[in-house]
């Protein structure tokens, strides 16, 4: 007997509901090809009640105490503490990372949960007492409205623990759109904030794909969009929500490089790079999924050939596995196709990862750790970005060279460089155009106390997720500027201008 896959329900007014959507689609383990649940595409009617589900409840969760949204945050932290293992099994499950890996995904995002817990010293205005006689000049930061969220298969917790919890803890209402591929952890996390405290209304969960996205973008009471993903689907959402009259930050594709010199610490940098390049399947936005070699350090190849083939591929289930499965079969494909492109148009494929042997995981989408070497600007391996456990090796013959070719390529999302050099180290972060740089540090994603800041086409709008610069992106800046009189001044109201004596 076949017994029906769970269907993920919908978040509307504080109700899990299931859709009375026509058009399901499988969630599917990547690594066995089993069904693990069926998520909906929402209908524009549920798309709408969802809305108007969070104009409601933003009348009332607008005016909520600052101090009682932090508390509601710093319980909600607790719980995802509590629930780590539960989470990053789930996430495994339906993503494919291994479970250290999945449980990094869940931590990166709590981060951000115990920074809106801090809210109170983040939301605060400004005060120039006395900028007139008796005039006092002063600001507020108060919330936009309704905004919304969509985000990628690849951080499916990470990611929306970016979005709602510093735009509720702003005093906005939220509507998520959690990725089709893999929504079972985001919808467990959505559980542990309803019970941590949030209101009903003020967080939404609608599924679907780019009829939803269409929907939030083009919806008149949503007043702010963040997204994650692709750039292609990034460039779509930011032009069609900022028509829409609506404030967008989209983080996009890259094409991360990280610079090695000849006197970087070689055993560190090989290391750093095997885990950069090829971690979670190469399936992150800021992978360091391209390297340059500078001078002597060219000679390190085979080194790094060496590490790489140590690695364990498998489900990200099983002990001791450093590289999971892609997501689906079509991304498979797709790194396939792209490993055959760079073989031939010239690259040398110094570790073929293509069709490895997983025992017991034979329907797995499975790609080992792949190398090329003499790598050059024009092949597709180097101009697109291949979302996979592949690493393409490019020469420079100087610091100076390689930043060179940093800067023409078109994205920023961030670079490394590795050095026993300061001074190589100050110039390279001084003149390198790119949004997050790593001395030594091969994914420079930054802790929650600054902000993401991608650059270029990897970047559209101008303040990025969490952090200070979310805060602003939430918020509404009011500035106020008043005088008070008491009974005995005289005056009439003709002159509104205020002297400045």
């Amino acid at each position: 007997m076949t017994v029906a896959a769970p269907r993920i329900r919908m978040l509307i007014d504080g109700q899990f509901i299931e859709s009375a959507s026509s058009h399901w689609q499988n969630v599917v383990n990547p690594a066995t090809q089993d069904v693990l649940a069926q998520v909906p595409f929402a209908t524009p009617g549920e798309v709408d009640a969802a809305v108007a589900a969070a104009k409601e409840a933003f009348k009332t969760w607008r005016k909520t105490p600052i101090g009682t949204r932090a508390r509601i945050f710093l319980k909600y932290q607790q719980l995802i503490r509590e629930n780590m293992g539960e989470l990053a099994h789930i996430l495994s499950a339906e993503q494919g990372k291994t479970v250290p890996d999945a449980e990094g995904d869940v931590f990166r995002g709590l981060e951000v949960v115990e920074h809106a817990a801090a809210i109170g010293n983040l939301q605060l205005g400004e005060l120039a007492n006395n900028v007139a006689n008796g005039v006092d000049t002063y600001t507020l930061l108060q919330p936009l409205g309704v905004c919304a969220g969509i985000t990628p298969f690849n951080f499916p917790a990470m990611i929306p623990l970016w979005m709602f919890p510093m735009a509720i803890a702003t005093g906005n209402t939220f509507i998520l759109k959690p990725s089709e591929q893999d929504p079972m952890v985001t919808m467990r996390l959505v559980e542990l904030a309803l019970e941590a405290g949030i209101p009903k209304g003020v967080l939404n969960v609608v599924h679907g794909g780019e009829e939803v996205v269409n929907a939030i973008c083009d919806h008149p009471d949503i007043k702010a969009v963040s997204f994650v993903g692709s750039t292609r689907v990034g460039t779509h959402v930011y032009n069609r929500a900022s028509l829409a009259g609506k404030r967008v930050q989209c983080m996009m594709g890259a094409k991360n490089h990280a610079v090695v010199l000849p006197d970087a610490n070689k055993e560190q940098s090989l290391n750093a790079m095997v885990g950069a390049a090829f971690g979670a399947a190469g399936q992150r936005c800021m992978a360091a999924s391209t390297l340059v070699l500078v001078g002597e350090a060219r000679q390190w190849v085979p080194d790094l050939v060496a590490k790489a083939k140590t690695l364990k591929v498998s489900a990200g289930s099983v002990a001791g596995t450093d590289v999971g499965p892609v997501i689906s079969c079509a991304a498979r494909e797709r790194v396939e196709g792209l490993i055959a492109s760079g073989v031939e148009q010239g690259a040398k494929l110094v570790l073929d990862g293509r069709n490895p042997q997983v025992d017991g995981f034979e329907k797995g989408n499975f790609v080992g750790p792949t190398i090329f070497a003499g790598v050059t600007p024009g092949m597709r391996i180097y101009d697109e970005e291949i979302f996979g456990p592949v690493l393409v090796i490019l020469e420079a013959e100087t610091l100076e060279d390689a930043i060179d070719l940093i800067n023409a390529n078109p994205n920023g999302n961030g670079t490394a460089l590795f050095t026993q050099s300061g001074a190589a180290a100050r110039k390279f972060q001084e003149d390198i155009d790119v949004g997050q740089v790593g001395i030594n540090v091969p994914i420079p994603v930054p802790v929650p106390l600054f902000s993401f800041t991608g650059s270029r086409a990897s970047k559209l709008g101008d303040l990025g997720p969490y952090g200070k610069q979310v805060v602003m992106f939430y918020t509404q800046t009011k500035t106020i500027t008043s005088r008070w009189f008491d009974d005995q001044t005289l005056g009439h109201g003709v002159n509104t201008t205020i002297s400045l004596k």
